[in-house]
């Protein structure tokens, strides 16, 4: 984490009422990544080096989310994206394209955001995004953090990313759990009900970007409906490029990262 965040170039961007942090890698077409609830520009730590060897990378802390401020209650899905909006205008002054990648809460993040920017937003990647008004399958419940040494904690989390966010226990390495600690400790924004509203739905009509789809075939939020997934985004996008990778998880951008920087490089 450390060696690559040494890399990067540092931006702090206002929004008002605080400042938002992002990290620059590589040069080239402009992609900015939006990470998940409960994390920080660290849910694409295995994806910023490949997809700078050819683009200029903008990965986010989002408002209330690792280095960045937080936003008042109450929390809402608009709030962020209205900061991030004003944020990309700063970093990527109009009139200039930027493609948009967004995982999880930050999918539903970046499809207001895409919608907001019109034509300068290329293509927006959605994965895993919930916000779209669809079936979806309860989370379990998580193992609790009371009081704890440090190995509890560690084992803690180690298995709440096996119930939630990576189903091959393999690929829960000590840096997918360094990572977790992190982004937990750090995280502010209370995401609440988005992920299962639709305002991600309400959003696509107004998205100008193409869009495209990937999601872990073993995503614990959707179970069985990845489908419906699908048919929802070819309503808006009718040759519409959706990905399903195999065996992975939620958190596919880490559990997979080599199918979907391969996905990425493709898509972008």
């Amino acid at each position: 984490m450390a060696r690559l965040d040494a890399r990067a170039t540092r931006h702090v961007t206002p929004f008002g009422d605080g400042s938002m942090v992002w990290r620059e890698w590589g040069a080239g077409r402009p992609v900015a990544l939006l990470h998940g609830a409960s994390g920080s520009w660290t849910h694409w730590i295995r994806n910023v080096a490949p997809l700078a060897e050819r683009r200029q990378v903008f990965a986010a802390d989002m408002p209330g989310f690792g280095d960045s401020d937080a936003v008042p209650e109450p929390h809402t899905a608009a709030a962020l994206a209205d900061r991030v909006t004003a944020a990309l205008d700063a970093l990527v002054p109009p009139p200039a394209t930027v493609d948009i990648a967004g995982f999880s809460l930050g999918g539903i993040i970046g499809g207001l955001v895409a919608a907001r920017l019109g034509r300068r937003v290329r293509t927006l990647v959605l994965i895993g995004p919930g916000g779209l008004g669809l079936p979806s399958v309860p989370a379990p419940p998580l193992r609790r953090l009371d009081s704890a040494t440090d190995d509890e904690i560690v084992a803690v989390h180690r298995d709440n990313l096996g119930r939630l966010m990576i189903a091959n226990p393999e690929a829960i390495d000590d840096l997918a759990v360094v990572v977790q600690i992190d982004n937990v400790r750090r995280a502010r924004f209370k995401s609440g009900a988005i992920p299962l509203s639709d305002v991600l739905l309400a959003a696509l009509p107004s998205v100008e970007a193409r869009i495209v789809g990937i999601w872990g075939e073993r995503d614990v939020y959707v179970g069985p409906y990845v489908d419906d997934r699908r048919r929802l985004l070819a309503r808006f996008q009718p040759d519409l490029d959706f990905r399903v990778v195999a065996g992975a998880g939620h958190w596919v951008i880490y559990e997979a990262a080599d199918d979907v920087n391969a996905a990425l490089a493709t898509i972008l």
